[in-house]
């Protein structure tokens, strides 16, 4: 259903309430967001543990990393770094080394970017894990919902014409010129859109999964193939380290659109399902 409001001047626009987010995609969504956030800073906290990546069969101290965040020098020469691929970058005050209870401190990520604050290994084991299935078990129900109200066929099946080059280009530059959707055309998602929903569930989020299981041991006396499928248990963490920082842009990117494009029109949407489209096209 639709709900209409106008303006007495016949002249001015007029303004449509429709439904656009079901209850089981809002509950989801905003449960979504608590998962990530705890999954991402106690994340940080596992990390700081032993803060490098490898790829392949290595690990060991002294192996080769192709990431490693760390500090050098002592007391007032404390200093941080990242290292990329071999490339050393100083990261003072931010990685590396941070302030921490008013002294600086040689940790990778600071203290306000973990849970807990403290190095406790332990406790961000705990954090991620129980986080970490409320995220699946959420998930689980967000996809039978989907599929059962036709969510997915409906709102991210993607049209040959959505597909087409040309129209995907078409909306690349209506986003890098802020032009966003009006009118009818703000009625469904846009390609873009669809395109990155799909990614980041049928791509990202299940890679996420299954290289965070691949470093289990439990799972790994059950399924020991996994290991093998990613060519090592730190070949999965650096992978699951990856998707979690694309995830991480994804979510940034998603947040800039959300401001741009009309916060409260956008959060109403998110909080009571109603989104408000003003009839006559998109903006000039």
């Amino acid at each position: 259903m639709m709900e209409r409001v106008s303006y007495d001047n016949d002249e001015a626009p007029r303004i449509a309430l429709i439904r656009r987010h079901s209850i089981a995609t809002r509950l989801t969504h905003w449960l979504n967001v608590l998962c990530l956030s705890v999954l991402l800073l106690s994340g940080l906290q596992i990390f700081n543990a032993h803060p490098e990546l490898y790829w392949g069969h290595y690990g060991a101290d002294g192996d080769p990393a192709v990431l490693t965040i760390g500090s050098a020098g002592s007391g007032d020469d404390l200093r941080g770094f990242a290292r990329i691929a071999g490339v050393e970058l100083r990261t003072t005050g931010v990685l590396g080394v941070s302030s921490f209870e008013g002294a600086p401190a040689a940790r990778a990520f600071p203290a306000w970017a973990t849970i807990p604050s403290f190095q406790d290994l332990a406790a961000g084991r705990r954090w991620h894990f129980f986080f970490a299935w409320l995220f699946v078990i959420n998930g689980i129900v967000y996809l039978a919902c989907s599929f059962l109200s036709g969510h997915f066929r409906r709102d991210l099946t993607l049209t040959r014409h959505q597909l087409s080059v040309r129209h995907l280009w078409h909306e690349v530059v209506d986003h890098a010129r802020l032009r966003f959707p009006e009118g009818d055309e703000a009625r469904h998602y846009n390609a873009l859109q669809k395109l990155t929903y799909l990614i980041v569930i049928v791509v990202l989020l299940p890679l996420m999964l299954i290289t965070g299981l691949t470093m289990s041991p439990g799972i790994d006396a059950a399924f020991p193939w996994l290991v093998d499928v990613f060519g090592g248990r730190q070949t999965a963490r650096t992978i699951h380290f990856i998707t979690a920082s694309l995830l991480v842009l994804f979510v940034v990117v998603h947040v800039v659109m959300v401001i741009l494009s009309g916060t409260w029109n956008n959060m109403r949407s998110m909080i009571t399902g109603r989104y408000a489209i003003r009839d006559g096209g998109r903006k000039s």
